[in-house]
């Protein structure tokens, strides 16, 4: 039975040096302004929404023209810098969180079949091994240690 082939890719070299290229560029141009997260931050930090922004707009703007409303210590140009970080961040997200969904697909599948690709030709070197194939002892010997689960058996 022939292995099933679900993804095959074959970028040409000059797309795969675009795209590089364009990545690179990206992480130079937005690398600088992110911020890292700990998993506890992550966890603890008040959420925004979809309705969250809605929220946030809105009582941005009622702040800004109402300044007796909001409280003096608030540096409203500070939320404003801010609410324009997640207008951008929410459209670069929109257009990266799919591509990046679908690389991660592509690597997991591409990883998967060339994973049981070379399980059938480690099977046939295991079998060649006990066959006492010269040149299959030596390559299984140094396969084998990916499985580490089970002792050899020794001949008595």
């Amino acid at each position: 039975m022939a292995q099933r082939n679900a993804i095959s890719v074959k970028i040409p070299d000059t797309d795969m040096a675009d795209i590089r290229n364009a990545l690179g560029i990206l992480q130079d141009k937005l690398a600088p302004h992110l911020a890292s997260l700990s998993a506890q931050d992550r966890m603890e930090l008040p959420k925004m929404g979809d309705k969250t922004v809605a929220f946030v707009r809105k009582t941005y703007e009622y702040g800004r023209k109402h300044k007796e409303l909001a409280p003096a210590f608030l540096d409203m140009e500070e939320l404003g810098v801010d609410l324009a970080a997640v207008d951008f961040f929410r459209d670069i997200s929109q257009i990266l969180a799919p591509i990046s969904s679908a690389v991660d697909d592509s690597l997991t599948l591409s990883g998967s079949e060339a994973y049981q690709g070379a399980l059938l030709i480690y099977g046939g070197i295991k079998a060649a091994a006990r066959a006492k194939h010269p040149n299959a002892i030596a390559i299984y010997d140094e396969l084998s240690t990916r499985f580490p689960g089970a002792p050899k058996k020794k001949k008595a």
